[in-house]
This record gives C-alpha cells, sequence and structure tokens, in this order.
C-alpha cells in the first residue's frame, strides 16, 4: 500500500471520547439559532438529511441556502482539549508505517488540525481532505474519493482506506481500495480487516506495505 487514508472523528480517536456530541448540540443550535427552525423539528430533519444527503449540511444547503462556511465554523467551535489528549501508541504506530498518511474527513480542515494537534499527531500525515474536496458532497457520494485520488495522483488500488463508518468504506472497496473497520467487527465483502483502535490499524496496514 502506498497511502493510507484515515477518517478523522470517532477513528484517531476512541467514540467514548464523546468529542462529536459537542458538535452535535452546536449542529442543534445553528439549526435553532441561527437558520430559525422550530426546537422540536430539529431532530427529525437531521435524521432525514443525514439519509437523504449523508449529513446536515447538505439538507440545510438545500433546503435554507445557508453558507457552508459559516455552517462549518459554528458547529466546530468547540474545545477539542476538553477531550482528546495526546496519544503516545497512536503515535509510534504512524510514525513506524511507511508511505504517504493522509487524513480525509467530512468535517472542516481546521476542526483536524485541532484534533491532530490535541492527539499529538499533526506531524503524522502529510495532507488533509476535507468535506470541501468534492464542493460540500460528503462521504460514502463516490465523488470526494475521486476528488481525493486524483489530489493525490495514485490509483485505488495503491490506497487502504481506515474508518469508524462501514458504508464509507463500501465506497472506497468500490474503487478498489483495501479496507480497515476501527471500533467494530462487520462481515462484509467490502470490509478487508476490523480492529479495535486506530493504532491497531496502523499495525496492520505496515504487514501489508
Amino acid at each position: 500500500m502506498d497511502v493510507s487514508i484515515f477518517d478523522l472523528d470517532n477513528t484517531l480517536y476512541a467514540p467514548e471520547r464523546e468529542l462529536f456530541s459537542l458538535i452535535d448540540l452546536r449542529i442543534n443550535r445553528y439549526m435553532r439559532e441561527v437558520v430559525g427552525i422550530a426546537a422540536d423539528e430539529v431532530d427529525g430533519l437531521r435524521r432525514a438529511y443525514w439519509a437523504q444527503y449523508g449529513v446536515t449540511l447538505g439538507g440545510l444547503m438545500h433546503h435554507y441556502g445557508i453558507d457552508p462556511e459559516d455552517y462549518l465554523e459554528y458547529v466546530h467551535d468547540v474545545d477539542v482539549r476538553q477531550r482528546l489528549f495526546p496519544d503516545p501508541a497512536l503515535r509510534s504506530a504512524l510514525e513506524a508505517l511507511g508511505g504517504v498518511k493522509v487524513v480525509f474527513t467530512n468535517g472542516s480542515r481546521s476542526h483536524a488540525e485541532r484534533v491532530l494537534a490535541a492527539l499529538g499527531l499533526s506531524d503524522q500525515f502529510s495532507a488533509i481532505f476535507d468535506i470541501r474536496i468534492a464542493d460540500y458532497r460528503p462521504k460514502p457520494y463516490v465523488d470526494p474519493y475521486q476528488a481525493v485520488l486524483r489530489r493525490l495522483g495514485v490509483e485505488a488500488a495503491r490506497c487502504v482506506m481506515v474508518e469508524d463508518s462501514a458504508p464509507n468504506l463500501e465506497t472506497a472497496k468500490t474503487l478498489g481500495m483495501k479496507t480497515v473497520l476501527v471500533g467494530h467487527s462487520v462481515r462484509a465483502p467490502y470490509v478487508d480487516a476490523c480492529v479495535a483502535r486506530a493504532e491497531q490499524a496502523a499495525q496492520l496496514i505496515g504487514g501489508w506495505q
């Protein structure tokens, strides 16, 4: 494998850190206070937007014409250091992993930078690809994957993708990548391996190189 593509949230750190719960609160607040959606409609709309657009942002852009940059800045305005701390074991595993290592996230670049800094991993990835890579179209749609591959100048068969989301890995496998699912155990033809933590994913990929 020439390129290791890592998801960010709930992949490079455990979901038990509950960082995303802080972002969830900001999303709900944005919908209520900025967009003006009634509080009792927020949860239902979020579920509908996730089902139809992959992320809440897509639905708000389509139905309310919101500024995606304003949204991204608002919802990611959380103190990641409340929940995240340096991870020496993951850092060591990444340092030992050869090839190119990048982050591919449905969040924003600035959020990814803050998360990596909190984990002590800022220097371990050569690039961050965020939701802007395909005009705010998220994983698991194929467009952002193709855009990442074009930017990297590499064939999918030379890449491995590490994710906590099985649907996101299904797209990666369709394109020809190897896939590693973190934090779950799923028997599916599009999942090549399941591990508990990101450090184990890095160690596994090292054995494939």
